[in-house]
């Protein structure tokens, strides 16, 4: 056994595991509390695997699955932006410069692939990330849903604004798009979400 191998691969764990400190803009489905990233990044999980049979095309899921697994590891520097936040255009950079140094924690040989696929999931242009960014948009919805629109109501978010941070949605799945536009019809008869 490597022990300086292992111990730069246990030093990764320990380092990631602040993501379970990194709280959320959304709340849990029950309305209890508010999520951190490592609820999030397990939430998303499940449902990839679930929901695999809507994907628009065929997935490797192992790729989904670790893209979503590693995708908010970041925030442990960059802290979570808000998706409708002012300063969401300056997230990318930090975001990035988090991404060398968490990564570069790893065996090089790690550190590569595990860098490359948080870069692909960021770019969402193979189906993988596309499938998978299907699933870390689409909580957050369903959460307000399900909280009766607790965290759009807090920060006056309209159904237009969801619309247009959510259209990619499509890319990786045209039947949880459809389900999505008309959840959000629903929250806004319901008085969860504003019109716009």
């Amino acid at each position: 056994m490597d022990s300086d191998r292992l111990r730069k691969q246990l030093d990764f764990i320990y380092e990631v595991d602040k993501v379970k400190h990194i709280v959320r803009k959304s709340k849990v489905f029950d309305g209890s509390k508010y999520e951190n990233d490592a609820e999030h990044s397990w939430t998303v999980c499940l449902m990839a695997c679930l929901l695999r049979e809507y994907a628009n095309f065929e997935v490797d899921i192992a790729r989904v699955l670790l893209m979503l697994l590693i995708h908010d590891i970041v925030e442990v520097d960059a802290g979570d932006t808000f998706l409708y936040a002012e300063d969401r255009d300056s997230a990318p950079d930090r975001e990035a410069a988090a991404a060398r140094r968490i990564f570069g924690l790893l065996p090089d040989d790690q550190a590569g692939p595990f860098l490359a696929a948080w870069e692909e999931f960021e770019a969402r242009e193979t189906n993988e990330a596309k499938f998978a960014s299907v699933f870390d948009r689409m909580e957050p919805v369903l959460q307000n849903y399900k909280t009766e629109g607790s965290t759009w109501k807090k920060h006056g978010i309209t159904r237009r604004m969801v619309l247009e941070k959510n259209r990619h949605i499509e890319n990786g799945s045209a039947e949880l798009w459809r389900f999505f536009q008309a959840l959000l019809e629903e929250c806004v008869e319901k008085g969860y979400l504003e019109d716009s």
